[in-house]
């Protein structure tokens, strides 16, 4: 069997707009949050549906499009891989964050 990849595709809309931030290095990073929907009938056919917020982030030239092209509630396409953000909270908690580290994107509408 081929090496499985770590690969996330979501079509979604933007919770916020994007914000960029640069670093002295040159580089540049984008973060937003997105929203993927997912709607399901119960046992008693009433629709319910659900939501899910996905922490995204996107570098360089990605980064750059990225706050270019997308506002808060544009439909999209984010197609990347997932990592984990860790960090010590100020009581000394360690937290996890999932983040959407995006390769690529097309906006939908």
């Amino acid at each position: 069997m081929s090496t499985i990849r770590n690969s996330v595709t979501l079509i979604g809309h933007l919770g916020r707009d994007p914000e960029i931030r640069n670093f002295e290095s040159g580089k540049s990073k984008a973060s937003f949050s997105l929203a993927t929907n997912e709607t399901y009938r119960t046992a008693k056919g009433e629709s319910v549906t659900t939501t899910q917020w996905h922490n995204c982030i996107a570098w360089g030239k990605t980064a750059e499009r990225l706050q270019e092209n997308l506002k808060k509630g544009k439909e999209v396409l984010v197609k990347g891989k997932l990592t984990y953000n860790s960090y010590e909270d100020k009581n000394g908690v360690k937290r996890i964050n999932p983040e959407v580290v995006i390769e690529e994107y097309f906006v939908m509408n």
